[in-house]
């Protein structure tokens, strides 16, 4: 194993538990290379999760992905950080890519879709991408967030068409 592995691993199993251990032992692999994907991925998730700095995240991440475009540990926590930092158009484009990359998790990319489509009310679509990732899944690993997140939709699918209705019945007595 080499020693920049070690650091990552440290990283890894620190996180985000023990954030001062986990920056110490992502600059220890950083400094072993410069240009190792999971340890710029996992700076970049510290930016995100932890301080909410995601126009600093995105540099790591793309700083990842200019180093190596397959590195796919990286497009779910990129598309993730887009889609808080409201760049949608961005978190679009990343999706449709993400999801021609060879040996990517697609279940994980198209829940990320479920969520640029939900962040932007567009509920119906959302409902058609969970159904997509569901056709995806190769294990029960998903079965609980799936349907977790089609009861939400459902809801707002529900709420949505009720104060749609309850607007056009007030508009309707207005015009009487």
């Amino acid at each position: 194993m080499k020693t920049v592995d070690k650091y990552i691993f440290e990283a890894l199993d620190n996180y985000p538990y023990s954030l001062v251990e986990t920056i110490e032992s992502l600059d220890y692999a950083l400094s072993y290379d410069d240009k190792n994907t999971m340890a710029l991925c996992l700076y970049g998730r510290v930016q995100a999760d932890q301080l909410l700095k995601y126009e600093e995240a995105k540099e790591y991440f793309q700083q990842a992905i200019s180093i190596n475009i397959n590195a796919i540990e990286v497009y779910s926590y990129y598309i993730n950080t887009l889609i808080l930092n409201e760049d949608y158009a961005e978190a679009t484009r990343l999706i449709d890519f993400a999801l021609t990359i060879k040996g990517i998790n697609k279940v994980e990319i198209l829940l990320k879709k479920v969520m640029l489509l939900e962040s932007r009310k567009d509920f119906k679509k959302a409902l058609k991408a969970l159904k997509e990732a569901r056709l995806e899944t190769l294990s029960n690993e998903y079965d609980y967030v799936i349907e977790e997140t089609e009861k939400r939709l459902h809801k707002k699918t529900n709420k949505k068409s009720k104060t749609g209705s309850k607007k056009e019945k007030s508009a309707d007595k207005k015009n009487k």
